[in-house]
């Protein structure tokens, strides 16, 4: 896929690894519209970046995506539509019932799984009529294999992980040139995961990953440990599942 000249909404675009996304396709040529729910930190994006447009949005909210997409064709459109935001609550006891555990899970799911179909079906038709154009799902390296103590943030990105492959296998059958990408990235150091002592990938070695997906055609896009951990899994499930929660955490549940 070719980037320079293309128009590129990244969501959850204003810190972490939208940010970088936003740097790395603005240096290869494309124009850049951001979106966050933080007035504050889409100010600072710009003043880092002036050449992005910023449109304080938030992709949980059905008013929020239709004024962010009447914004963005006033703007003349879009060729990629980079589903990036995405939320994980704090750690829950799955064994013991509680209101604040489905608040949770209800949250993480509107965010991360319903928030993406919402702006997908806004932004489709005008995707469809490009010449190149690309919608990027952004799962997880849990959408493989579950971590306990993320257990709803998992299940999220595993029902939008089948979602990609179906919308996917649908534009194919449409004889669309629409283009969907699954990017999977390991834990990446952003403010999500500062609490965290795992092994972590920054987030620009992720977007250049990305990056380079993108141009090959690479529709599923694994980086980092998320390789490794996908052979595993079809191979040893059990290992996999080990590694990614290792009996330390079972402390966390019990405590």
């Amino acid at each position: 896929m070719e980037l320079k000249g293309k128009t590129v909404l990244i969501t959850g675009g204003a810190s972490g690894i939208g940010l970088e996304a936003a740097k790395q396709f603005l240096a290869n040529g494309a124009s850049v519209i951001i979106t966050g729910r933080s007035q504050a930190k889409l100010d600072e994006a710009k003043k880092l970046y002036p050449a992005i447009t910023a449109i304080k949005s938030d992709v949980s909210d059905a008013g929020d995506a239709q004024n962010l997409f009447n914004q963005v064709q006033q703007l003349g459109g879009i060729d990629i539509l980079y589903n990036n935001a995405g939320v994980l609550t704090d750690p829950v006891n799955l064994g013991i019932a509680n209101e604040r555990h489905f608040e949770d899970a209800a949250y993480e799911m509107n965010v991360n799984y319903l928030g993406v179909i919402r702006l997908n079906n806004l932004f489709i038709d005008m995707l469809k009529s490009r010449k190149e154009s690309a919608i990027i799902n952004t799962t997880s390296i849990l959408s493989y294999v579950p971590a306990l103590l993320e257990a709803t943030y998992s299940a999220s990105k595993v029902a939008l992980q089948f979602y990609t492959k179906a919308l996917r296998k649908h534009l194919q059958i449409l004889h669309s040139n629409l283009k969907i990408f699954e990017l999977l990235p390991p834990v990446v150091a952003t403010e999500m995961t500062a609490d965290r002592s795992d092994k972590k990938m920054t987030s620009e070695d992720l977007v250049k990953a990305l990056i380079a997906g993108l141009k090959k055609d690479k529709f599923t896009i694994r980086v980092g440990d998320t390789k490794a951990l996908y052979i595993m899994n079809r191979l040893f499930p059990n290992v996999a599942f080990g590694l990614v929660n290792p009996e330390k955490s079972y402390q966390v549940l019990i405590s």
